[in-house]
């Protein structure tokens, strides 16, 4: 699927010749992900069309002579078009001339040199793995290199306290929005490659790889899970704030962070608790999947009735967990993704609300104005499409800030009583709420092609792309548009 680019600022700087250029500030899924010229950019284009040929998404032309400012905005427009639509190939996301060009411009927008360098991997109780990586690695080869150890992790001693499930050890105004349409999805067909390409692994696949090897993941399995930046809390709390993508570089990712309290986590990556059963085999994995159980139902993303809990409870001490996670299945939000508590307008303008998502639902406790609270499920299959909108200000004094998370709302179009509707969530963790719904659209559309033989073939667990008709972006003063999704 399409990811969640935009330019929203652009500056002129001098260049060598006593002339001017234009850097665009590139962010993804909320956060400034590098700095680019023009010129880069084209010359990366011309480099993925000899290999590619006219599978890639029109380029914006070049001009000889100074711009206007409106084509300065229509230039701005069509390059986060292209970044967004060439994107959408899998194939193209694995291949050399793709992701080198990627870890350059990071490497180069935070002044950061491909050197050795040690990170740390924390996993869902809280340990963390000490994993040595170039900076330049990627996410998924980091995760990657996790697996292929003969070491099996075992997770420590855990207790049950008190009913809980326990571990015991220039300013510029901003107004843009990211659409999404349902209506037109279709199975991703892996299509035909006929040119050559060179494929390896991605940054982040680079630094998952690492992860992997360390832990003993069957690597097959790696799809399954992901590296995410997590923000912990004094308190214990903590906050998924998005997934690193296969070609983002984690090293850079953390260092570049303006949020206090950052971290790389490893925590699984699907929403549909039934694929668990695919995992089973493999002992790693179990044990991941096992610890993130405990944490969610500590952390209360996870609500066991008591019942369930002393049964748990019983099953923990036992150390059975095949068992706990078969118990686990039938726990109110088991493997559902929360986010922190926001704003919605549903009932009213200004109700409070706490949201977990998974398991194809998008599950609201909202709080009245009268304190009373009331549980509200919107079901995916009657979500039309959604639309992810920032109202801010970016600051351009030495340069734009690193991330764009003020002011964000989610809204999404519902069919309620046999008409749409729209509902509106205020919350900064909306990339991540977009990127929830994505996969959980991914998820049922591998479904129905293993259930459809007749549909168009998907060859890996979990495509990355769906079909996408238009893209239309103006993020200086305007809006970003996706449709067709």
């Amino acid at each position: 699927m399409k990811m969640h680019f935009c330019i929203p600022v652009s500056q002129q700087r001098p260049d060598a010749l006593g002339g001017r250029y234009v850097l665009y500030s590139v962010y993804l899924d909320g956060f400034l992900f590098c700095k680019v010229r023009y010129s880069q950019l084209h010359r990366w284009n011309e480099q993925l069309r000899r290999v590619f040929g006219n599978c890639l998404p029109p380029f914006p032309p070049k001009y000889y002579l100074a711009m206007t400012a409106s084509m300065a905005d229509e230039r701005r427009d069509q390059l986060e078009q292209y970044l967004q639509n060439v994107t959408m190939d899998p194939n193209m996301l694995r291949s050399d001339v793709f992701v080198d060009f990627l870890k350059l411009v990071q490497l180069d927008t935070f002044s950061i040199t491909t050197e050795k360098a040690s990170l740390d991997i924390f996993l869902p109780d809280g340990r963390s793995i000490k994993v040595e990586i170039l900076t330049s690695d990627t996410a998924e080869r980091v995760l990657e290199s996790y697996t292929e150890n003969t070491y099996s992790y075992h997770p420590p001693n855990q207790t049950v306290s008190q009913g809980n499930l326990q571990t015991s050890d220039k300013k510029v105004p901003l107004s843009a929005s990211y659409n999404c349409h349902l209506e037109n999805l279709e199975p991703w067909s892996k299509g035909q490659l006929t040119h050559r390409a060179i494929y390896r692994w991605t940054p982040a696949q680079r630094v998952a790889e690492v992860v992997s090897h360390k832990i003993g993941l069957c690597q097959e399995l790696l799809g399954y899970f992901g590296l995410f930046l997590i923000r912990s809390y004094k308190e214990g709390k903590l906050s998924v704030i998005k997934k690193l993508v296969d070609f983002e570089l984690p090293y850079v990712s953390l260092r570049s962070s303006e949020v206090e309290n950052f971290k790389v986590g490893l925590r699984k990556w699907y929403l549909d608790p039934s694929l668990d059963s695919r995992l089973m085999d493999c002992r790693a994995a179990v044990d991941l999947i096992y610890v993130q159980a405990i944490q969610d139902i500590e952390k209360e993303w996870a609500k066991p009735t008591e019942v369930q809990r002393q049964k748990l409870e019983a099953l923990q001490k036992e150390g059975n967990q095949t068992k706990f996670l078969e118990l686990s299945q039938e726990v109110w939000h088991y493997g559902y993704v929360q986010l922190d508590p926001c704003t919605c307008d549903y009932p009213e303008p200004g109700c409070g609300t706490v949201l977990s998502v998974g398991n194809d639902e998008i599950s609201c406790c909202i709080t009245l104005p009268d304190n009373r609270t009331r549980d509200v499920i919107f079901q995916m299959n009657r979500v039309k499409c959604w639309q992810v909108t920032f109202l801010g200000t970016l600051l351009d004094t030495d340069g734009p800030q690193q991330t764009l998370n003020q002011n964000l709302e989610l809204r999404f179009q519902y069919s309620e009583e046999s008409h749409w509707q729209w509902f509106v969530i205020y919350t900064k963790q909306a990339f991540l709420l977009s990127s929830c719904l994505k996969k959980m659209i991914s998820e049922k559309m591998v479904k129905l092609a293993a259930e459809n033989p007749e549909m168009k073939d998907y060859s890996s667990f979990l495509p990355r792309k769906s079909k996408i008709k238009t893209a239309e972006v103006d993020c200086g003063l305007g809006t970003i548009k996706e449709e067709g999704l």
